[in-house]
């Protein structure tokens, strides 16, 4: 590859800088499609930004036992984005821990509202970890685990028996909206 002179920056024709024209001219392979007309004035234009495709309705499951809930928790979180999910390497205090590159999870599938406690030991285990924390509890939480979640940045999602996780504070709504 051919470096451009000092002070006479490499054309800008859409090809790679070993194929172009040093003067400007057409390339190898004839004009660029995208540029401007004779002498290249104006960069080539960008192509228009590709939304990204929505997302498929998410398929709850029913949750009847303890392992329901933890499937509920691993197909929305696959539902996310996270697919490489699997049983966290730590055993939280209570409930179940779920791992994926990036994210920690909690499922606390009992009847009893997750604790302070609980919230903080998940937050601490992800900074270990590097990585994002989100909560998912059947029974939801108490009042000191959701101001500390909001003050920690801890999604926390409450599993509905249909199996569909709803978002308890805005740090879940984020989450949500942001995907993996």
């Amino acid at each position: 590859m051919n470096p451009a002179p000092a002070g006479n920056p490499a054309p800008r024709t859409g090809v790679s800088a070993d194929r172009a024209v040093p003067d400007g001219g057409p390339s190898v392979d004839g004009p660029a499609p995208d540029s401007a007309g004779p002498g290249g004035d104006q960069p080539p234009k960008a192509p228009a930004a590709a939304a990204p495709a929505p997302r498929p309705a998410f398929r709850p499951v029913t949750i009847r036992t303890a392992r329901d809930a933890v499937t509920a928790a691993v197909l929305y979180l696959r539902w996310l984005g996270h697919h490489d999910i699997r049983r966290a390497d730590q055993r939280p205090p209570s409930g179940i821990g779920l791992a994926a590159r990036g994210v920690v999870a909690q499922v606390d599938p009992t009847v009893r509202p997750a604790s302070l406690r609980d919230v903080e030991c998940l937050w601490l285990t992800a900074m270990s970890e590097s990585a994002r924390c989100v909560y998912f509890s059947l029974a939801g939480y108490a009042d000191d685990a959701r101001s500390r979640a909001d003050l920690l940045g801890v999604p926390l999602f409450v599993l509905d028996l249909t199996g569909t996780p709803q978002p308890v504070n805005a740090p879940a709504e984020e989450f949500v909206a942001t995907g993996a």
